[in-house]
């Protein structure tokens, strides 16, 4: 049996979903925004941390963006291959529920890279990547990604004689180079191997990875945790100010790839962590 998701659940669903990110973040973040405040010893970064509680609980109480820039929406879509999207297009139905979410919101897309960067003014496009997978859902998780972090994101091509320490090199060195741009404390999505682009794409949606989710790989969370020490070393500190809370998770993801190479993506996030998912 085929089962039928409208396009105007979908649009409804995309702009709850921006809408929650926008004012509510991760309890389990916050919560590890306030262990770093309480563990500050640095005056001017626990200030710093201070302030971003005041602002999350303000956000939260009376539905103000957490930050003023509210992101480009990057959406991905796991659409079950028995379900059949009807009542028009599928992606003009996600871009709907863009728009209508943007109304109060500032919205920050341009229509051409280089020639011509007038506003678009509803935020769309928003940039999309679908999966078929088995079943007859579609999972909808939504990310409002800011630039100041997004600039400062990077990719390597390591040859695999790099092995770990080329790694942890290049994903130190990439926020040392970042310093207080991307609005620190920072989540870090990494993606190591797969191709160019694979490991692009997968180092965002480690960004949206549940907080308090572990990576289920011994080796590979044993690397978070060298990562998340070393970076914290760096003194960096909320909003650039000093401290130990330079960033609060490593996320990485490993991918299969080719026998010459190894790609290492970086994905930069503010503490602004604002993504949300759900299944219709």
């Amino acid at each position: 049996m085929i089962r039928e998701i409208s396009g105007k659940a979908i649009a409804e669903t995309v702009e709850k979903l921006i809408l929650r990110s926008e004012y509510e973040l991760d309890p389990a973040l916050v919560n590890a925004v306030e262990a770093s405040y309480d563990s500050e010893d640095c005056p001017a970064g626990k200030y710093a941390l201070g302030q971003l509680l005041e602002n999350y609980r303000i956000a939260k109480a009376e539905h103000v963006a957490i930050c003023q820039d509210t992101g480009m929406c990057v959406v991905f879509c796991e659409l079950g291959q028995d379900a059949h999207i009807s009542g028009g297009s599928f992606e003009d139905a996600i871009n709907e529920g863009v728009r209508r979410a943007y109304r109060g919101l500032r919205k920050s897309v341009v229509k051409d890279p280089l020639y011509d960067r007038s506003n678009t003014l509803d935020n769309t496009p928003a940039v999309i990547y679908t999966r078929l997978v088995p079943g007859d859902r579609l999972s909808l998780t939504v990310i409002c990604k800011g630039f100041g972090s997004e600039n400062m994101s990077a990719i390597k091509m390591l040859p695999p004689s790099a092995g770990e320490q080329g790694v942890v090199d290049f994903a130190v060195n990439t926020v040392r180079r970042a310093g207080a741009n991307p609005c620190p404390p920072m989540i870090l999505g990494v993606a190591i191997g797969g191709t160019f682009e694979q490991a692009a794409l997968y180092a965002k949606l480690m960004t949206a990875r549940p907080f308090d989710e572990e990576n289920p790989s011994p080796a590979y969370a044993a690397l978070e945790k060298t990562l998340l020490e070393k970076l914290n070393a760096l003194n960096i500190g909320a909003a650039g100010f000093g401290g130990k809370a330079t960033c609060l998770k490593v996320n990485i993801c490993a991918l299969p790839t080719h026998i010459a190479g190894m790609p290492v993506a970086i994905n930069v996030c503010c503490h602004a962590s604002r993504h949300a998912k759900a299944v219709i």
